[in-house]
């Protein structure tokens, strides 16, 4: 097949005004934080706008996307926003990628990128934006055309109606063009939307079915040589080659080239397999560094030995250590999760041809403005020269939103050093291997109580990683030393916040294990933590569960409404059979309120099985049902997975995980039945994709707890 091209913000104007009657509408909402950017950012911001909506004279309506599409349904989203404002005929939508361009920055990163379940917060009023604002030209032009007033003119289905006169949007386009832009048009009422809030069929199904949607390991150009990298046998800072042999790697048949990139050592051949053999067979030696004797239990022991020792304060009210002492119930208690590998269904890749005027990449990436400047740097090349092609993504989990560009600055590096048209590509066992873990993260607790359940003492240490310090927002979320994704939700929940006595502390290892990003980043670890330890103060208290969170969720409405709900439609309080078990979780996360129920069994022999899972979301305005529900079934399967086998442990220096084998997730005969509610609601959106997978995780322990005493302190449950 031939590789997608995907046209840059230039060549998009000039074949769009070079096209017979294309209407293009360039539309834009200044970003949060945009005098925050860099000095080229900033000034290419102002001079353009940073998204697009074509109409075709074939009443196609092209609309080109600044966030990708990975599974979460963002294809079909964002083009509701725009059909909704439009009238649009919805057989008549076309969503491409954008290319890379300032263009295209979230408007509250200052760069383009998908991540932090933000696309439709950041979309839904300027994308309704430029639908309206097409709308009105195109009522115009019709109003124009047949000398009658504006008012008059109404729109359906792609098509502007007078009377008895239907004008198709595609007729209308080279008169709409010609007129003046309005800076801003009225939106619609709710009231009248058709597609926002609906049901609607995916825009991405038909290719996916038939397989014509391109991924980037679909990229296929004549001449492509294939490249699989022989890296450190622990993902480690520092590490580098001490030596290679290549001879035995270019003795397999179709391998052509092995060039040395930093850190790593890269295999060429005509095709996978051929590199891969060529890989196996090439005889590196290795100086790890510090990686030599990494060890997971010894890394555990150093979390405890830290935590024994505090760190830097985040929070500091009173004086816990005196009110402490007044407590009608203390609660101790700590709560671990391992290191985490990514594993999307897809493993990464990345094409990339280099000239000495041009780098074209082709790759499935949630980070576009940190890959162009990461080619960019690698190759000396201006950023106006390096093209990045964003296709469909088999998945992520926050693999593609690294903050590093690690697999596309390989790619790079390797067209560079070899001087060839190739696709570096890793196999699952390099990603589970060699990938950017989620840290390891212990969370220490000593809380107190009054007579009444109440908390009102309140001593915490978090020790863990940072994943932000070294990548782009370090600036803005390490704060004082703290990085606030360390204790994402916990200093901010709305009981914590109102706690007279309380010091919360973050102590945070380096150590040279790469880790970055991971779906929800803190709240990961976070809600598994506050959570569990709900429910331990719940038993303190003498308590039931879901009635000791509505009392310290009394001054937050929208989460004693899911907790509510979440509990009705469980039949929470129902007699089960011996061995069962309901557990409860409910939290604020990226900007929306979830509640889960899991009713759990254990056997005998100690299996768990998760029978039902019953979530209730508060995600704002919903734009789509469908995708709302998707996702919420994705993270439980996600999150279950992570909590009943997911680890990535280090001996002597080795990733002890490979593959799928020892690397387990749930699968599909595991998947308990999952009943969503979604509360609606005409707030701004909230994220979807992130907003539930923490839940799921001390819904399930706690479940596992009412069923059989046993206190899940340390994930996961069946290592």
């Amino acid at each position: 097949m031939d590789a997608p091209q995907t046209l840059n913000r230039r060549q998009f104007l000039r074949t769009a005004s070079m096209a017979a009657g294309g209407l293009v509408i360039a539309f834009t909402i200044p970003a949060a934080g945009a005098g925050k950017r860099m000095k080229h950012a900033a000034i290419a911001a102002d001079l353009a706008p940073n998204a697009f909506l074509r109409i075709g004279v074939d009443d196609s309506v092209t609309v080109l996307l600044s966030h990708c599409e990975m599974g979460q349904g963002i294809w079909t989203s964002l083009c509701m926003l725009i059909a909704d404002e439009l009238d649009a005929d919805w057989t008549k939508m076309q969503p491409e990628h954008a290319p890379a361009a300032p263009d295209y920055f979230h408007t509250l990163y200052g760069t383009q990128r998908t991540g932090g379940s933000t696309s439709l917060l950041s979309e839904f009023d300027r994308y309704r934006q430029a639908g309206a604002t097409a709308r009105h030209l195109l009522v115009q032009a019709a109003a124009n055309r047949f000398h009658v007033d504006a008012k008059d003119c109404r729109t359906e289905n792609g098509q502007v109606i007078i009377g008895d006169k239907k004008i198709r949007y595609g007729e209308l386009v080279e008169d709409a063009a010609a007129l003046p832009v309005p800076g801003e048009v009225p939106l619609k009422d709710p009231a009248d939307w058709k597609f926002i809030g609906r049901k609607v069929k995916r825009l991405d199904t038909p290719a996916k079915v038939n397989g014509q949607a391109v991924f980037g390991m679909d990229v296929q150009f004549p001449g492509l040589l294939t490249a699989v990298i022989a890296r450190p046998p622990v993902p480690v800072a520092g590490a580098r080659v001490k030596s290679y042999d290549a001879a035995p790697a270019l003795a397999v048949p179709g391998v052509r080239q092995v060039v040395a990139i930093p850190g790593a050592v890269a295999v060429l051949g005509d095709h996978y397999w051929a590199a891969k053999k060529g890989r196996d067979a090439l005889q590196v030696q290795w100086d790890l560094g510090e990686g030599a004797g990494i060890d997971s239990d010894a890394l555990l022991a150093e979390l405890r030995q830290r935590a024994d020792k505090g760190g830097l304060t985040a929070t500091q009210a009173g004086n816990p250590d005196e009110a402490l002492g007044r407590c009608a119930h203390v609660v101790e208690a700590e709560y671990y999760q391992p290191f985490l590998a990514h594993a999307p269904m897809e493993p990464l890749n990345c094409t990339v041809r280099l000239s000495a005027d041009k780098c074209e990449i082709w790759t499935g990436t949630q980070t576009q403005t940190d890959d162009q400047r990461a080619a960019a740097e690698i190759t000396g090349l201006p950023l106006e020269k390096v093209f990045v092609h964003t296709l469909f993504l088999g998945g992520s989990f926050g693999r593609r939103n690294v903050t590093r560009s690690d697999f596309v600055r390989e790619a790079v590096e390797v067209a560079k050093a070899s001087g060839k048209l190739v696709k570096t590509v890793w196999s699952r066992e390099d990603d589970i291997q060699g990938g950017m873990y989620r840290p390891a993260f212990l969370h220490r607790f000593k809380v107190g109580l009054d007579a009444g359940g109440v908390p009102v003492a309140w001593k915490q240490v978090s020790v863990g990683q940072s994943v932000m310090t070294g990548g782009p927002f370090e600036k803005l979320a390490v704060i004082n030393g703290i990085d606030q994704f360390s204790i994402e939700g916990m200093h901010t929940a709305p009981y914590v916040k109102t706690i007279p006595d309380q010091r919360i502390e973050l102590n945070t290892p380096v150590w040279p294990i790469t880790v970055d990003n991971w779906r929800a980043v803190g709240l990961s670890h976070t809600i598994f933590a506050m959570e569990s330890l709900s429910d331990e103060l719940a038993l303190a208290a003498g308590m039931d569960p879901v009635a000791y969170r509505r009392m310290l969720y009394k001054e937050a409405p929208r989460l004693q409404h899911v907790l509510d709900l979440a509990a009705e439609k469980s039949g929470w309080g129902a007699p089960l059979p011996a061995g069962r078990g309901r557990g409860v979780a409910v939290f604020e996360a990226v900007r929306s309120f979830t509640a889960m129920v899991a009713e759990v069994s254990v056997s005998d022999d100690a299996v768990v099985k998760v029978h039902r899972v019953t979530c209730v979301i508060d995600c704002g305005q919903t734009v789509s049902p469908d995708a709302v529900v998707a996702q919420m079934e994705s993270s439980i399967g996600h999150g279950l997975s992570t909590a009943l086998y997911s680890e990535v442990t280090f001996r002597n220096g080795q990733v002890q995980q490979r593959n799928f084998h020892d690397y387990k997730s749930l699968r599909i005969e595991q998947m308990p039945e999952v009943v969503t509610y979604i509360v609606p609601s005409r707030e701004k959106p909230g994220g979807v994709g992130e907003a539930a997978v923490g839940h799921i995780m001390p819904a399930l322990t706690n479940a596992i707890f009412a069923a059989t005493g046993k206190r899940i302190r340390q994930l996961p449950v069946m290592p």
